[in-house]
């Protein structure tokens, strides 16, 4: 967790624990014949400390997309250590995979991937059920995330009752309804006009100033500039790796 000052933000001054760590990640993608297709991950070192502001760039190929499936154990590596809020997840079973991806780690997807025939508030609610939390509890905690990126007037609203920067505010909720160690967003504005996706860029900027730990994949550069690091990947290797000065 992220210390917090008394006006809500997070005090730069304190340590920060890490959220994430990847020790020589490699992801190898083999024929059937059991020799090597493509080397997609060579050997990745990470760390993500609480309350980064994480954008992965790099070319199509570049391997960013399995590292973001490592990250958010939609796809195991092939080697090498990966832990997450202190848990080694390298040995897990697929349930065991299955539950931290529902309480501790967060997503928000290009396509929101919202369920139409559900209201807002019900959609938000999805990873608490199947964390069997009771009924109104659920609904308490997915109007207060719907609150959090500005919703709260359209809790009785379904998806296509909303505009599509509003569709992605429900994707956030939904992303934040866990309270999880981390939040994962593939190209979360690629399906949005400019002026909507400044918009929830904006959400973004405000969720890690409280302390979100954030972590996008992206070709934007104007989106990467937001960020307080950048992590460029080239040939499934880290290329760059840049923190700005004076980020927390």
């Amino acid at each position: 967790m992220t210390a917090v000052m008394k006006t809500g933000r997070p005090d730069p001054t304190a340590p920060r624990a890490l959220v994430a760590d990847l020790k020589d990640i490699r992801k190898i993608y083999y024929k059937p014949d059991g020799s090597v297709l493509v080397e997609a991950l060579g050997g990745i070192d990470l760390e993500i400390l609480a309350g980064d502001y994480l954008a992965i760039m790099g070319a199509s190929g570049s391997g960013k997309s399995t590292l973001m499936n490592i990250l958010g154990c939609l796809d195991p590596a092939t080697s090498g250590l990966y832990q997450l809020d202190g848990t080694n997840l390298s040995n897990l079973s697929d349930d065991e995979l299955s539950e931290i991806r529902g309480s501790r780690i967060g997503f928000v997807f290009q396509a929101f991937n919202l369920i139409s025939e559900l209201d807002i508030v019900e959609n938000v609610s999805i990873p608490l059920f199947y964390q069997g939390i009771p009924r109104l509890k659920r609904r308490e905690l997915a109007i207060e995330s719907l609150q959090t990126v500005g919703l709260g007037d359209r809790l009785g609203h379904r998806p296509k009752e909303l505009s599509g920067g509003q569709q992605q505010r429900v994707a956030i909720a939904r992303a934040l309804v866990s309270k999880p160690a981390i939040i994962l967003a593939d190209e979360p504005t690629g399906n949005l006009d400019s002026s909507t996706g400044e918009a929830i860029l904006e959400l973004f900027d405000e969720l890690n100033a409280q302390g979100i730990t954030l972590v996008v994949v992206t070709h934007d550069e104007g989106l990467a500039e937001r960020c307080s690091r950048v992590l460029r990947l080239k040939d499934g290797l880290v290329h760059l790796d840049s923190t700005k000065t004076g980020s927390t």
